[in-house]
């Protein structure tokens, strides 16, 4: 899947929290992607924002990190 020419803001969130998820479980780029069944690379896109993640990337990478799927969205909460 290509890279975005232009990141968006909501990506750049959402890879933030997700890296901030990975370093907090003591993860690698490496060892999530294989616990989601992804590439490595494409992960990485994702943390910096340069991917949106699909719904199903997403579920499985909460799957991955153990976590609910809602939690993955925690930074999107309007309340903040």
């Amino acid at each position: 899947m290509p890279r975005r020419t232009t990141r968006s803001p909501e990506g750049q969130r959402f890879g933030d929290a997700l890296h901030i998820m990975r370093k907090e479980r003591g993860l690698s780029q490496e060892a999530l992607a294989e616990r989601a069944e992804m590439a490595a690379d494409y992960l990485g896109f994702i943390e910096r924002g340069e991917n949106v993640p699909t719904l199903t990337i997403m579920l499985r990478l909460a799957d991955a990190l153990e976590v609910p799927p809602s939690h993955m969205l925690r930074t999107f909460d309007k309340r903040r």
